[in-house]
């Protein structure tokens, strides 16, 4: 069995940071691309930034500069640094990774149970 687990999401004020964090366990044997995702109430899930395994990033256009992504492979780990956050970004959001087992080379996409951002004052 293969899981993802968010930590780090809270009520911040506007122009506050935060830093969520993933943590992936279980029978693992690569992983792939990893990234964060987020829904806000009554929207779809929107795209926050990718990670590839070699560190090259991708972000929504309107998040870049202010959001941060990163990983440690030895760890199976992922970070997200979200600097002058604002209202708009409360969301729910989803770490998400394409991971293979040994026991089956094919990439697999998993989702973690979410952790929820509130910028509020």
């Amino acid at each position: 069995q293969v899981q993802l687990v968010e930590s780090g999401g809270g009520l911040v004020q506007p122009g506050g940071s935060l830093r969520l964090s993933c943590a992936a366990s279980g029978s693992i044997f690569r992983i792939n691309a990893m990234g964060w995702y987020r829904q806000a109430p009554g929207k779809q899930r929107e795209l926050v930034a990718t990670i590839s395994p070699g560190g090259i990033t991708n972000y929504a256009a309107s998040l870049k500069g202010r959001f941060t992504i990163s990983r440690d492979n030895a760890k199976n780990t992922m970070s997200l640094q979200m600097n002058n956050l604002q209202p708009e970004d409360t969301a729910v959001y989803y770490c998400n990774a394409e991971i293979s087992r040994p026991a089956n080379p094919r990439f697999v996409n998993y989702w973690g149970q979410g952790t929820q951002v509130t910028v509020s004052s």
